[in-house]
């Protein structure tokens, strides 16, 4: 069987596929975020190699083609990372698709770069649903992007999964969170043995169908909202207007849960001030005794 320049290397790096790449764990803004003067942005600008992305997924299909699950305003320099983690050449298909959550900056704003100033894309695949397509439809520069022929969406259903090359599919799943422009969802990655649960924002874990402790039970590794590690980490800003469930809630909300579960349980999208984000800080390990893990931006996970 002819296998693509792309999967050669990931067999040489031991690697099983199909995979996907987490590119990015920070929140929207990435990490440092902008304008932050506070010890835990000035050490990631005086160490670079702290910096985190925002939160994405490459999927590696079958044949070894690309698809990305959100697109970051951090795309060009994840790009890179992919390429320089999993290289590639002219002969290794290339980006087949993105699938987007929401319209929220962090998920959707690296679709520029596919734009005739940059890639200059022909009918790139971006799957979205209803909400988010009629915004990209009815709002500049993404309309721009369909009606010069860069992208072409293709709208999801809830529950209707997609497949991909090698008997993967991606499932969007509805999840409750602040919908100024767009439903936001979740995506069920399933290979042939493996599930991964792909889910960056949600407002409160109640309220899912199917429901948070049944899908963990379904998956291999989630991919879980960790924003904040307490409601005390913005002070001045009325964090109502930001809903998300501490990592202190969830692993409160989760603490009944077996063993087993809760190592499935990767936190990330992690704001600038998570002290997540300090490898020597006491929140991290407490949040590594009680069994729970913090996604790693680069790491491979399995969708065979």
């Amino acid at each position: 069987m002819h296998c693509s320049p792309l999967l050669a290397r990931l067999s040489a790096l031991s690697i099983d596929y199909p995979a996907a790449v987490i590119l990015g764990t920070a929140q929207d803004a990435g990490y440092p975020s902008a304008g932050c003067q506070r010890d835990c942005c000035r050490r990631a600008r005086l160490d670079p190699a702290l910096a985190r992305h925002p939160a994405s997924l490459a999927i590696i299909d079958a044949e070894g083609g690309r698809w990305l699950v959100d697109c970051t305003p951090h795309f060009p320099q994840q790009l890179a990372m992919l390429d320089e983690l999993l290289p590639v050449d002219a002969e290794a298909p290339g980006l087949r698709g993105i699938f987007l959550t929401h319209a929220h900056i962090g998920h959707y704003t690296g679709l520029m770069q596919l734009g005739r100033e940059v890639l200059g894309t022909a009918g790139l695949p971006v799957y979205c649903m209803p909400g988010l397509r009629r915004f990209l439809l009815d709002n500049g520069p993404w309309n721009q992007l369909v009606r010069i022929g860069n992208i072409e969406l293709r709208e999801l259903k809830a529950g209707r999964a997609v497949g991909l090359p090698g008997m993967l599919s991606v499932e969007p799943l509805p999840v409750p969170h602040r919908a100024e422009y767009s439903e936001t969802v979740a995506f069920i990655l399933s290979g042939v043995s493996h599930r991964l649960l792909y889910l960056p924002d949600i407002d409160s874990w109640e309220g899912l169908d199917p429901s948070i402790d049944r899908l963990l039970s379904e998956v291999d590794i989630a991919l879980l909202d960790g924003t904040f590690f307490s409601g005390e980490e913005l002070p001045g800003r009325n964090m109502g207007e930001i809903p998300h469930p501490t990592v202190e809630h969830s692993m409160r909300r989760f603490s009944g849960l077996p063993e087993l579960i809760r190592e499935k349980i990767h936190f990330f999208h992690l704001n600038h001030t998570n002290p997540l984000l300090n490898a020597q800080s006491p929140e991290l390990a407490r949040l590594y005794k009680l069994g729970y893990r913090l996604a790693r931006q680069g790491a491979v996970l399995p969708l065979q």
